[in-house]
């Protein structure tokens, strides 16, 4: 991935994907621990993530809990800056946008305490990830107040989105258990 914007020591990666963008904040280290700032609107403008966050969202999974793939459609769709406290987690994002050259695409990065690296979700792609870690924190900033009547998602194991998720006997809930597949689906994007 190539350097897409740099913020005073902040570096924002594009991904294989256009919108999606891949943040690594400057760490601060010394022999008492580390310091980042987690978010910061004006460095975030600059980095290329221009969405005005309105909910702080925090789940705690254990290992192999799956969440997702979910997305809210308009007037509620949320953009999301998603970042992991602690422990490991596969990310992954699918594009839902039908203009897209990538519709029906998806990428996966790794998030951790060990890299900090945050990830920027636009509206318009479907997000979920899995635990790899023994538990995991899993913080998230979204542009839009959670909504449940517009709350959707698609089936995790889609084969038409040949997503590469690891190989582990995931955790799922219920409601990601019965999500649509992408053939079926028609994108509000």
């Amino acid at each position: 991935t190539e350097v897409f914007a740099e913020a005073e020591g902040w570096i924002s990666k594009a991904l294989p994907i256009a919108g999606p963008l891949l943040i690594l904040p400057k760490i601060f280290s010394d022999p008492r621990g580390i310091f980042f700032e987690s978010y910061n609107p004006q460095r975030m403008a600059r980095l290329g993530v221009q969405d005005k966050f309105v909910q702080d969202n925090v789940s705690v999974s254990n290992a192999s809990v799956l969440r997702g793939l979910h997305f809210q459609v308009p007037p509620f769709a949320q953009a999301k800056l998603v970042q992991v406290l602690r422990g490991t987690v596969l990310d992954v994002v699918v594009d839902l946008r039908k203009a897209s050259e990538t519709y029906g695409k998806n990428v996966s990065v790794e998030l951790s305490d060990q890299n900090r690296h945050m990830l920027y979700v636009p509206a318009g792609f479907a997000h979920g990830f899995v635990v790899l870690s023994g538990e995991a924190i899993f913080s998230y900033k979204c542009s839009a107040q959670y909504s449940p009547a517009h709350e959707s998602g698609l089936n995790w194991d889609d084969p038409d989105l040949k997503i590469e998720w690891p190989e582990i006997a995931p955790l799922l809930s219920p409601k990601d258990l019965n999500y649509e597949q992408f053939r079926n689906f028609k994108s509000p994007f």
